[in-house]
């Protein structure tokens, strides 16, 4: 029988299953539960669609009404739904997009590593995630209150800070990014660790972190939508100098 400490140093997490293509490595894993989590939402969609009801709602359309009214809600409050229309949808959609990503990994596969891994603790999607929210956001920004306005902006409440301000925005996308990847991937680190547990024990705590996990995978879905709402609300403010 190998020792803690071996069995320990064999855990292996965040290795991927790899493919070379132009030279270029894929981590083969990733994309394709990027697909799964992806055709999950469009065909979800698809399904309320047809079934759509104005009486008593299924429960899909339960769930679609009550993320998009929530979300409304949060949009309303922040920035009005007539200055960007568009945040609704796109956070609806990423907001179920990251929770399937996020509860895919639940479905176990035997294999290490997993063939169905949490495609969000592949720091690759989620930075590409955040780097396509925060450009959306200085787009809008230009559009909704001109260059020179949307620039003055970060000279604001006072021009000294505005290197400061400047590292803000740069530091925006890789802590939307960081925050989900990290909290998915130690997901993953606690399952290896459990699995080092004797099989008789394994089911127990592998249960009960399997739910915690879920758990967290929705914190961290709600939080990525929530904080889009923000920087797009921050982005088309109109506020005055004299506001601050």
């Amino acid at each position: 029988m190998s020792s803690p400490a071996l069995a320990i140093g064999t855990i292996e997490v965040g290795h991927h299953i790899t493919k070379k293509f132009l030279g270029v490595t894929l981590n083969i894993d990733t994309l394709y539960t990027t697909v799964i989590a992806g055709l999950v939402v469009v065909g979800l969609g698809l399904y309320l669609r047809r079934r759509i009801t104005s009486g008593v709602p299924g429960g899909v359309q339960l769930i679609f009404e009550t993320v998009t009214g929530q979300i409304e809600r949060q949009v309303a409050t922040t920035m009005g739904l007539r200055t960007a229309p568009f945040v609704v949808p796109l956070a609806v959609t990423l907001f179920l997009f990251i929770l399937v990503a996020n509860w895919v990994s639940v479905i176990p596969s035997g294999h290490n590593p997993e063939y169905l891994p949490s495609p969000t603790a592949d720091v690759n999607l989620v930075y590409a995630m955040a780097l396509l929210v925060i450009v959306w956001v200085h787009v809008t920004g230009v559009r909704k209150r001109g260059l020179l306005t949307y620039l003055k902006h970060f000279s604001k409440p006072y021009l000294w800070l505005t290197p400061f301000n400047l590292i803000e925005e740069i530091a925006r996308p890789v802590s939307l990014a960081l925050r989900l990847f990290g909290n998915i991937f130690s997901g993953g680190i606690m399952v290896a660790l459990i699995s080092l547990f004797p099989a008789y024990l394994l089911w127990g705590p592998n249960a009960v972190w399997k739910l915690f996990d879920m758990f967290i995978g929705l914190i961290q879905a709600f939080i990525f939508a929530l904080l889009t709402i923000l920087y797009f609300g921050f982005a088309t403010s109109e506020e005055e100098e004299g506001g601050h």
